[in-house]
C-alpha cells in the first residue's frame, strides 16, 4: 500500500474532499479517543458541506486506538490530517501545533470528545466572517448555555467562570468551551503557554481583538472516558489566572505609522 502523501509540517496531506484549498481548518486535540473519531468526523462533513476546510486532528500521545481510527477515517475520503505529539503535551500544546499546521485563514476548535456539536461551527463561523467585514478580529466563543456535565462539574465551572470575569474582564459567559471560531493570524499573535487554550477570550483583547460570544448545544459524553478531573483543574486554574492576568497588564499595543516621507 503507498504510503500517504505528506505536506511540509510532515503532517498527512488532505484527503480528496479537499480538492480546493481550504477556507477554514477544524482543529481537534485528541487523547484516547478512539470511539469517537469516526461519529465526529462525520459529523463535522455533514455540518460543513461544500466549504473548503479541513480537519487537522492532534495526537496528544494516545495509548489507545486512536491513530488507527484516525487513519481509517482519512482512508475513508474525509479531509483528515493527522499530526502526533509522540508523548503527551497537554490540549494547549496540541491546539497551538494544529493551528501551526493549518492551511486555513479560519479556526474552529472543537473538543474531540463528542460533546460540542459541528452543527453549531457554520452560525460561529458566519459571525466570525461578519466580524471580519466590519473590520474586526475577533474571537467567536461558543456558550454552553445548557451544559450536559455532571453537577459538581457545572458548579466548579460557573464559580470558576464568575472568577475569572472579575479577573480578566474578558467578556464571556463561558471561556471552557472548546468550540470557538477566529482567524489564524489573530491566534498565531497570542504568547503561547500551557492551559492557554481556557484563556483564549483573555488573550484576545490583550491582542487587540474583540470577543463575541454565541450560544452552542452541547452533549453528554456517550463514549470513552474524560481525561481531566475536577481538583486538578482547579488547583492548575489558580496559577494560570494569576499568570494572565500579569500578562495582561505587562502587554503593550504600539499603534505603528510608516513613514513616507523623503
Amino acid at each position: 500500500m503507498p504510503a500517504a502523501p505528506r505536506d511540509g509540517t510532515g503532517a498527512a496531506a488532505a484527503g480528496p474532499g479537499t480538492a480546493a484549498p481550504p477556507i477554514l481548518s477544524v482543529v481537534i486535540p485528541v487523547r484516547n479517543e478512539a470511539p469517537n473519531i469516526a461519529p465526529l468526523v462525520a459529523e463535522i462533513e455533514a455540518a460543513l458541506g461544500a466549504l473548503p476546510h479541513e480537519i487537522v486532528y492532534v495526537d496528544d500521545g494516545s495509548s489507545d486506538g486512536t491513530a488507527d481510527a484516525l487513519r481509517a477515517a482519512r482512508a475513508a475520503g474525509a479531509p483528515v490530517r493527522v499530526l502526533r505529539h509522540a508523548s503527551s503535551c497537554g490540549q494547549s500544546a496540541a491546539i497551538v501545533t494544529g493551528v501551526k499546521a493549518a492551511r486555513g485563514r479560519w479556526i474552529a476548535t472543537l473538543d474531540g470528545d463528542g460533546q460540542n456539536d459541528p452543527a453549531d461551527i457554520p452560525r460561529l463561523f458566519a459571525r466570525a466572517e461578519a466580524e471580519a467585514a466590519a473590520g474586526r478580529r475577533t474571537l467567536v466563543a461558543g456558550h454552553r448555555v445548557s451544559r450536559k456535565d455532571s453537577g459538581v462539574k457545572r458548579v466548579t465551572s460557573r464559580i470558576a467562570n464568575a472568577v475569572r470575569a472579575w479577573a480578566l474582564r474578558d467578556a464571556t459567559p463561558d471561556t471552557g468551551c472548546g468550540l470557538k471560531v477566529f482567524p489564524r493570524d489573530l491566534f498565531l499573535d497570542f504568547p503561547h503557554f500551557d492551559h492557554m487554550h481556557r484563556y483564549l477570550p483573555a488573550l484576545t483583547l490583550r491582542a487587540g481583538g474583540h470577543v463575541v460570544s454565541e450560544p452552542v448545544n452541547h452533549r453528554p459524553r456517550v463514549r470513552g472516558a474524560s481525561n481531566y478531573g475536577t481538583l486538578d483543574r482547579l488547583l492548575v486554574g489558580i496559577f494560570d489566572l494569576v499568570g494572565v492576568a500579569w500578562l495582561q497588564r505587562r502587554g503593550r499595543r504600539p499603534a505603528v505609522e510608516e513613514d513616507a516621507g523623503p
